[in-house]
């Protein structure tokens, strides 16, 4: 090299190592490299959070000095031969490019989208590593190299541009990590539990939720507000579909019910309102969590109690027994800065955070416990014991070991078996940046489904009495529900299609006027993975509706129907249960506080039938009596139930219903006197059977409906 050309590299050295914009560059990077290392190996909280936020606004400062710098060092060097120290520079550089290109990416998608990219975040994340690494290893030589070229005269002018680079490029380093320890110091820091009132009474035990068996993992009261807010999971829109799934659902509404309410200030006056405690780790955890179960609390509840088992509640279960009763262990979740925050900025900066950093978020609430069916287990199993009615232990609903004794449960083999969330969460088209699940047996991470939060059951009632957001398409999905019209392809080829309680009529081949008439109904519980009927038996009512006519449309035998008063005739078959207290009084309030048994309990298990029977006398029309034009009741028929002789007809058509409402009249008589409200009723399935007329003296046989 010669002595010019000497001259003119060693000036051009020290004009990139005295160079403010490489200096910015420098530290600028490795501050990102250093910040997003943390961020990739720290423990999540304040400080990564606060990383995560000044990373992002570092890396967008950093690609406007970077592209300057990156131009001019490309300009400088390009006539210079290639060698292994130029291949280092292009490296970086199409890492480094790949990095800012990504980072942007997600940023945007952070920010404005509902979830980022794995895949740019992975080649964020690579790239990253691969940048610096090829960074420092490019840089390090050229330290190396440029001070060992130069002779004693060149070599101190080089060192000190060199010194001088690095401490400025550590000083700018050390301003930004004073600039983020600040920022995490002033960050503020909401604890989600607080000490229960100072009044708080204990009259069960030393577990602070007793008789419920529900927890906290540190046996502490939280803050109402840390259980609700659940549209917030909604309203930012990553979760909106679901959201708008949960809202009429009966887990929302479970302590806004006004049946709810109404048995719980029974309970109260009759117990005290300690005793509530027992109801709530099911029907109303945000009340009970916060510790207002308690004597002075006027109402029972705390803000939010309207969103019953609200996204936070449920999702914060981290271990539950199959013993029932709410028997579940709830933990506080770590929660991203601002969470809370009614500022639009403030929930902005967290949902971003969310979606930037969301490595806590899903650890938070998504648990493979909520794939079990001893998930659900924990409130779909109830008992009674002394401590509530003073007496000892009776069995009440029992979806969960009727389910595991059922055909539709085979041990150790999922893919013979269909589960509660099968059922009642169906697989459902979704945008929701929780669609997918590699780790369903029938499932992809990309699948496009999420799975349903309406939990449709049997609740046709309460979604449109409480006109909630949703509550008509609601009502319309459970009545297809009960009706077994509900397509569910994950399960389609494991159980059958039609009813879910079908009906079967046997009837005699003809019925012969003057002679009795034996029908019988036949009801197989064909689908569902429970007894029918299930859940609070006691006010709950499946019956069947049996309708006799003849081909002329006039009346002859009726059984099940419901008078003007949403009263059940006597005659009516029932499926339902009646408990008793210690006294024999029958339990027809609810008041499940004071039950000690049953005296009467008609359900159908899982695959099995029970059978009704009927009877009447086909009327003679030689016996009839017309009475201005009407047929005279048949005195042989039963009390009440009209019977009119088939004059002129050939043949006799019987109907019959199985009918469901969810509430029976009496106990909304006594919830809501005199507000004249009659729960709907939805017929789940019907059978027609014809009978063909005799002459009087001919035999008759049996033959099955159609």
């Amino acid at each position: 090299m010669s002595s010019t050309s000497d001259d003119l590299f060693t000036a051009v050295q020290l004009r990139e190592w005295r160079s403010t914009l490489t200096t910015a560059v420098s530290g600028l990077f490795l501050f990102e490299a250093l910040t997003g290392l943390f961020i990739y190996f720290g423990r999540f909280g304040i400080s990564s959070q606060v990383s995560v936020l000044i990373h992002t606004i570092v890396g967008l400062v950093f690609l406007v000095p970077y592209t300057v710098y990156q131009a001019r060092h490309w300009w400088t060097n390009r006539p210079r031969p290639f060698n292994q120290h130029k291949l280092l520079g292009y490296l970086s550089l199409v890492t480094l490019m790949l990095t800012g290109i990504s980072g942007l990416v997600l940023t945007w998608q952070a920010g404005w989208s509902t979830r980022i990219s794995y895949a740019w975040d992975l080649v964020h994340l690579i790239g990253g590593f691969a940048a610096t690494a090829f960074v420092i290893w490019h840089l390090g030589i050229i330290l190396v190299r440029h001070f060992r070229q130069q002779d004693g005269g060149k070599r101190a002018l080089i060192r000190a541009a060199q010194w001088r680079f690095s401490w400025r490029s550590a000083a700018l380093v050390a301003v930004l990590i004073a600039a983020t320890v600040v920022w995490t110091m002033s960050s503020p820091v909401k604890e989600p539990m607080r000490a229960f009132p100072a009044d708080y009474q204990l009259p069960f035990g030393d577990n602070p939720f007793t008789p419920s068996l529900a927890t906290t993992a540190t046996a502490e009261a939280f803050e109402p507000g840390h259980l609700a807010g659940s549209e917030r999971c909604g309203v930012a829109g990553c979760h909106a579909e679901i959201l708008a799934e949960w809202q009429p659902s009966t887990h929302r509404y479970a302590a806004m019910s006004p049946f709810f309410q109404g048995v719980q200030g029974a309970m109260a006056a009759n117990n005290g309102p300690e005793s509530t405690r027992y109801c709530a780790g099911c029907h109303d955890p945000i009340s009970l969590f916060s510790g207002s179960k308690n004597l002075h609390s006027d109402d029972l509840s705390a803000p939010g109690y309207e969103e019953g088992i609200s996204c936070v509640v449920c999702h914060s279960i981290e271990r539950t027994d199959v013993r029932g009763n709410a028997n579940y262990v709830l933990a506080a979740q770590p929660r991203y800065l601002f969470e809370d925050s009614a500022s639009n900025l403030a929930a902005w900066t967290s949902d971003f955070l969310v979606r930037a950093y969301p490595r806590q978020h899903v650890a938070s609430w998504s648990r493979d416990l909520y794939k079990t069916p001893e998930y659900c287990a924990a409130c779909h199993k109830q008992f009674i014991d002394e401590e509530i009615n003073n007496v000892g232990w009776v069995q009440l609903q029992n979806q969960y070991d009727n389910w595991q004794q059922s055909r539709w449960h085979v041990e150790g083999d999922p893919e013979a078996s269909i589960t509660c969330r099968e059922c009642h969460m169906n697989l459902t088209e979704s945008l929701d940046p929780a669609a997918g699940d590699e780790r369903d047996y029938n499932r992809a991470p990309d699948d496009g489904k999420h799975r349903s939060h309406r939990f449709i059951g049997a609740n046709q009632y309460l979604p449109t009495l409480l006109d909630l957001p949703g509550g008509d398409e609601q009502v319309r999905l459970v009545e297809e529900w009960l009706r077994g019209e509900t397509v569910i392809p994950e399960i389609a080829d494991k159980w059958t299609t039609g009813p879910a309680v079908p009906l079967q009529i046997i009837a005699p081949e003809q019925a012969v006027p003057g002679e009795p008439v034996n029908l019988r109904v036949v009801v197989l519980n064909n689908k569902a993975g429970h007894d029918f009927p299930t859940g609070p038996l006691d006010i709950i009512q499946a019956w069947i509706e049996v309708d006799v006519q003849d081909d002329q449309g006039r009346e002859v035998f009726r059984s099940g129907y419901l008078d003007e008063g949403g009263f059940l005739d006597s005659s009516t078959t029932v499926f339902k249960a009646e408990g008793i207290d210690q006294f024999g009084n029958l339990i027809d309030k609810h008041n499940l506080w004071e039950m000690v048994g049953a005296r009467f309990k008609r359900t159908l298990f899982p695959g099995y039938s029970d059978v009704a029977s009927y009877a009447f006398v086909c009327p003679d029309q030689s016996s009839l009596v017309e009475i201005d034009g009407q047929d005279q009741e048949n005195p042989l028929a039963p009390q009440d139930v009209e019977v009119v002789a088939p004059q002129g007809a050939r043949e006799l058509i019987v109907t019959a219903r199985l009918r469901y409402r969810k509430v029976d009249q009496y106990f909304l008589n006594f919830l809501a006197p005199g507000q004249g409200l009659t729960a709907p009723v939805t017929d789940m399935s019907w059978a027609e059977a014809r009978i063909p007329l005799a002459e009087p003296g001919a035999a008759a046989s049996t033959v099955e409906s159609r």
